[in-house]
Parts: C-alpha cells; sequence; structure tokens
C-alpha cells in the first residue's frame, strides 16, 4: 500500500467523523455537556420511598375518623340527606383507601429503584403505569341528580 493511499484513507475517515460511543441513545453532543450533572443517590431514593410509604400511616388514621364520622348514621331508608351523604361517604372511603395503596405501591417503587439503581427507565416506567391503570380515579358524582 502506497503512503498516498494510506492518507488518503485516513483523510476519508476524518470527514466521515469517527464513531463515538453513545449511551442511551443520548446525542453526544448536546450543548453544554450536562453529563456531569446527572446523578443518583440510593439514600435519596429509598427515603423517598420510604416517606412516601410511611403517607399509609397517616391516610390510614383519617380513614378511622372517617369511618368514626359515619357511625351513628342509623336507617338511612327514605331520608335523601342521609342517602347522598352515604353515597358521598362510600365514594370518598374508596377514594382514600387508593390513594392509601398508591402511596405503599409508589413508594415501593421508589425504593426498588433506588436500591439497585439498575433498572431501565422502561421498567420503572412500566411499574408506574401498571400502578396508574390500578388506581384510576373515579368519575365525579358531585351534583348529578343520579334519577332522583
Amino acid at each position: 500500500m502506497s503512503w498516498d493511499e494510506w492518507e488518503q484513507l485516513k483523510s476519508d475517515a476524518a470527514a466521515r467523523g469517527s464513531a463515538r460511543m453513545q449511551l442511551n441513545h443520548v446525542p453526544m453532543d448536546r450543548g453544554g455537556g450536562g453529563s456531569d450533572k446527572l446523578k443518583s443517590d440510593k439514600k435519596a431514593w429509598g427515603k423517598a420511598g420510604e416517606d412516601t410509604k410511611g403517607l399509609q400511616d397517616d391516610i390510614g388514621k383519617a380513614l378511622g375518623k372517617l369511618d368514626d364520622g359515619q357511625s351513628g348514621l342509623g336507617d338511612i331508608s327514605g331520608v335523601q340527606s342521609a342517602a347522598a351523604q352515604k353515597e358521598l361517604y362510600d365514594s370518598w372511603k374508596k377514594y382514600v383507601g387508593d390513594v392509601k395503596g398508591r402511596c405503599g405501591e409508589l413508594g415501593g417503587v421508589m425504593e426498588r429503584s433506588g436500591h439497585d439503581l439498575a433498572k431501565s427507565d422502561g421498567d420503572v416506567k412500566a411499574e408506574l403505569d401498571k400502578i396508574k391503570s390500578k388506581y384510576q380515579d373515579t368519575e365525579a358524582v358531585g351534583g348529578q341528580a343520579k334519577g332522583r
């Protein structure tokens, strides 16, 4: 191989640009190179997950107070306001119970994500989507006559 041919090959390769490593399909040149700012702390993820799961205790206490406030309602037949109040109570009891469940599951995802920091974004998103579909918000019922 002649030196001229070698120099031409090097020149062609330089013109095409060298292949560079690229992680997670993120371009190397993002203007400002913020890659040194990406940090994750296992302890912070664990604490955030713990705190989120800890909300279950306070929500459980609120559910207890909701139950206590409902006790003694008695027979609701024939009393429209009592029937409406019971309907509202049932709706809120379910909603608050779901919030309690969400806190537990979300906190668990956060703890697990932070524990090993090895899950892909797709895996974490799949877990969050599962929680989202499990705890879909209920349709608003307030102010609707429901045939009354």
